[in-house]
């Protein structure tokens, strides 16, 4: 798909667009960083912007969260904390970085639908869940969606905090986060 000269020129100008935003990452750097002359980037691109989209083809620097990622059981405790390791192992702090610089006005009308495709489909495969769940009987509310909005925003914000503050916010680890984030919400919707 893309050669290795056109790879490193990718990711250096995802590395430097998390560092210093799109707008402020020059080709002049993208080169330096790659270690390539300036004019090889022109021979291989356009511009920027199309080597940020080859990027989001690349599963370095796109989750590629697929409702086939996601497997359950029936068992709430557990299908919910295997839905959230998943999320939460495709969508890196990394990830959410390269998501927050892709938002730039200059990309946000070509990267919009990309980087909405991960929240979608978890959304959806949660909303799903939950109706087969409450169909069953183990959950009361009918609130489908709600709910599938309610963990995707747990996972979301964990992840988001982590890019943004690294440790310095809490040093709790993952594991234990969606353990008890996951209790926490089942509290809320379980029959009782």
């Amino acid at each position: 798909m893309f050669d290795e000269t056109q790879k490193k020129i990718i990711h250096a100008a995802m590395e430097l667009i998390m560092e210093r935003g799109y707008a402020a990452t020059t080709t002049k750097e993208i080169a330096q960083r790659a270690g390539i002359n300036e004019c090889t980037i022109f021979r291989k691109f356009k511009g920027k912007k199309e080597m940020v989209l080859a990027a989001m083809t690349l599963p370095e620097w796109n989750p590629c969260l697929r409702r086939e990622d996601f497997s359950y059981c029936g068992n709430l405790e557990e299908d919910l904390i295997g839905f959230s390791k998943v999320y939460m192992r495709k969508v890196t702090p990394q990830m959410v970085k390269v998501s927050m610089g892709l938002r730039t006005p200059e990309l946000f009308s070509d990267t919009a639908d990309g980087i909405l495709e991960v929240p979608r489909v978890f959304k959806e495969v949660l909303t799903d869940y939950f109706k087969e769940m409450y169909e069953e009987g183990k959950i009361e509310s009918s609130h489908f969606e709600s709910m599938a909005m309610a963990v995707l925003s747990m996972n979301f914000g964990f992840v988001f905090l982590e890019a943004s503050f690294g440790e310095k916010l809490t040093d709790l680890e993952k594991e234990q986060y969606i353990a008890d984030s996951v209790q926490s919400f089942l509290f809320g919707i379980c029959k009782k």
